[in-house]
């Protein structure tokens, strides 16, 4: 039940943070989430009025993603971890348009994930929320509800998305990242999109926003970016911006990159291969 400062708070719950997955869906004018997120947004609108609009197209590259892996490259298993809350169209309405069949597991350590994930997929069987963090990337593989519904045996779609800027570079992201991705079999997909930094000062402002909101949300080059793929090589187009970003479409209209908006130059999205 929701309450007019948001959602219902479960018993041991601190609201008086906010999180990454319920700043996001305030920035998507998502209802599930508290006032200290609701803060959180309005910081991110302070520095970058068209922050809202980072996170809608945010979610079309996370469609776009999903819809390449499912039809072009016939995916039919995904594990999105930091999945966020049900929102818009999710990874598993856009897999199972295409393909009823396809599996998702969705991963996240907002515990407000499960309760609301778990609410709305009640009748899909190929469709789990678990509560589990990146940071530990051996108890996600372990996960026994994960393991019931993935088989590790055959290809894989990986979802990093929107995700790997709340991780500092000390914290070594690209390992956690690489364990995973070691157990999945040959033919599998890792699917990314991070801020990016190519020296503009919108880009800059989305990070400042970040650390003052959440205490994370670093930008990094396109070269670095590239590193997270972990040597796997990308598919076309490979790393760009979102608004020019058509995995398995050549005949795209695809804009100048000076055309882009500021905000439009804000992140960068990417889909590389296991062998």
């Amino acid at each position: 039940m929701a309450t007019p400062d948001g959602p219902e708070a479960s018993p041991g719950l601190d609201t008086s943070q906010p999180t990454i997955a319920r700043v996001y869906d305030a920035l998507l004018g998502g209802k599930d989430n508290f006032a200290a997120d609701r803060e959180g947004a309005a910081t991110y609108l302070k520095y970058v009025p068209d922050a809202g609009r980072c996170a809608i197209d945010n979610r079309d590259a996370l469609v776009k993603g999903v819809q390449y892996l499912v039809r072009t490259a016939g995916i039919d298993q995904f594990l999105d971890i930091g999945s966020g809350l049900p929102t818009q169209k999710n990874t598993h309405q856009a897999a199972q348009e295409i393909n009823p069949a396809a599996k998702v597991a969705y991963v996240d350590k907002d515990p407000i994930v499960l309760a609301h994930g778990r609410a709305l997929l009640a009748t899909n069987d190929s469709t789990i929320v678990v509560t589990a963090d990146l940071r530990q990337p051996e108890e996600i593989l372990k996960n026994e509800e994960i393991l019931a519904l993935i088989d590790f045996s055959r290809p894989v779609a990986l979802l990093i998305v929107g995700i790997h800027m709340h991780f500092h570079d000390d914290e070594q992201p690209d390992e956690w990242v690489r364990t995973i991705m070691d157990q999945l079999a040959p033919g599998s997909y890792l699917f990314i999109t991070d801020f990016v930094d190519t020296g503009e000062p919108l880009q800059k402002a989305i990070e400042q926003a970040g650390l003052e909101s959440l205490g994370n949300g670093w930008i990094r080059t396109p070269e670095r970016i590239t590193e997270h793929f972990l040597g796997l090589p990308l598919v076309p187009p490979g790393l760009d911006f979102l608004a020019r970003w058509f995995p398995g479409d050549p005949d795209a209209d695809i804009p100048e990159v000076e055309d882009l908006q500021p905000y439009q130059r804000i992140l960068m999205a990417g889909i590389a291969k296991k062998g």
